[in-house]
């Protein structure tokens, strides 16, 4: 298939655009650009810098993504920004490069969905079939794992990290790393487990069962949140879930464990 370029639209010399690429009015596509197979940008949409964005995925417009990042330690280096294949980048979203203090670039997985004005913040790692509602953010330096749902207007807090499967509610707060299958509240407290999203992940009744039962143990249990979280980790050694909730949880060492009501 050819490419097909709108008269009104500049494409810089050097980008590297793939069979099928569509590039619609009023666009700018950096000339470090890399655009795979079947990528369509709809109109009025800014590449810059050093960006590949995989294949068919579709970009909405006044989007703007490679720019550079909103840390004032940047000073122009050639970082990058690396975006998977089949996403919906809707209109005003951004997505920012890396530095060479961070990991030195920003990496968006495939199959996400990006409402309109949510924002990837400079070094992210976002997984797969991740959702940002309008206006999501995750600051610099987050990780946000595969098959998590932000909520409209929530904050993910720079370095912060959130857990597979995990669900964050409209306009909160997120100043702390979320569990893998964890539901966060509006006001950005731990509250239970995204059910729903286990359930849609194929999750058997006994897996929830298992995971409310470790839940309870982890934040409401007796004595100290560390020999807990052992006495957990020995009991549960068997169950892939509950494996990867402590794994995440033992290596958080940037921000605190976001835990109900705050305590």
């Amino acid at each position: 298939m050819a490419v097909t370029i709108h008269p009104t639209s500049l494409v810089e010399k050097g980008a590297e655009l793939a069979d099928g690429v569509e590039v619609g009015p009023f666009c700018v596509v950096s000339g470090k650009a890399k655009l795979a197979e079947g990528v369509k940008l709809i109109s009025h949409v800014s590449i810059a810098g050093s960006t590949f964005i995989g294949a068919r995925t579709q970009v909405f417009p006044f989007a703007g993504l490679g720019h550079p990042p909103q840390d004032t330690k940047y000073k122009g280096e050639d970082t990058q920004l690396i975006i998977g294949s089949v996403n919906l980048i809707r209109e005003g979203a951004t997505f920012h490069l890396g530095t060479v203090q961070g990991r030195g670039k920003t990496v968006v997985g495939n199959r996400g969905f990006f409402m309109n004005g949510a924002h990837v913040g400079h070094d992210s790692i976002v997984g797969n079939n991740v959702i940002y509602a309008t206006h999501a953010v995750s600051g610099g330096l987050a990780t946000i794992e595969d098959s998590v749902i932000l909520g409209g207007n929530s904050a993910i807090h720079q370095l912060g990290r959130v857990g597979m499967g995990a669900f964050i509610g409209g306009c909160a707060p997120v100043v702390g790393d979320v569990i893998p299958f964890g539901m966060v509240d509006n006001r950005g407290n731990l509250n239970g487990l995204n059910i729903v999203g286990l359930k849609r992940r194929g999750a058997t009744r006994e897996t929830i069962h298992t995971l409310r039962a470790v839940y309870r143990d982890l934040f409401s249990g007796e004595g100290f949140f560390e020999d807990r979280l052992e006495a957990v980790a020995e009991r549960y050694a068997a169950i892939p879930e509950v494996v990867r909730i402590v794994d995440f949880i033992r290596a958080g060492d940037k921000r605190p464990l976001c835990t109900p009501g705050g305590g």
